[in-house]
């Protein structure tokens, strides 16, 4: 048996390069994409922020350290969600209200036209297949779907 290393793109590697890969994975959606199997798990891990203790007693250290920390989270939080933003006629607002499950509330702001109002919020990924058309036939227009970079609660 030889074992290389390989960066990057390993997935693609079997069978012509490689009878078998160590592979790091999160859902495992690239190793089905190439149709790997997944035989067994070799570790199971998680991240973390470790600070020395005299770079934590310094204020203006800890203040980064921290910082980093809200970044990491918040991007963490926005993985499986999406931002949605639409444009609805006051008249019915209370109907797409119905629709939308916000992190907290939508937020709902008035439009130039003052019949109008614009509505965002954030939804799970995996909802927009079904919340969008339900949107539309609440008489929302102008349905934006956007990616998220950070979610900070």
């Amino acid at each position: 048996m030889q074992v290389e290393f390989s960066w990057g793109a390993t997935e693609v590697k079997p069978p012509m390069l490689a009878d078998a890969i160590v592979e790091v994975t999160e859902t495992g959606s690239s190793l089905r994409a190439n149709r790997l199997r997944i035989l067994d798990t070799v570790l199971e891990s998680n991240t973390q922020i470790i600070a020395n203790r005299s770079a934590w007693a310094n204020c203006e250290k800890r203040r980064k350290i921290e910082n980093l920390a809200l970044m990491l989270r918040g991007a963490m939080e926005a993985q499986d969600r999406v931002g949605l933003m639409l444009n609805v006629r006051k008249e019915n607002l209370d109907g797409v209200l119905s629709v939308l499950s916000a992190l907290q509330k939508p937020t709902i702001s008035t439009l130039s036209d003052s019949a109008w109002v614009a509505v965002n919020t954030v939804i799970e990924e995996s909802e927009a297949w079904q919340v969008i058309p339900r949107l539309k036939q609440a008489q929302a227009q102008g349905i934006v779907e956007y990616p998220l970079n950070k979610v900070v609660m």
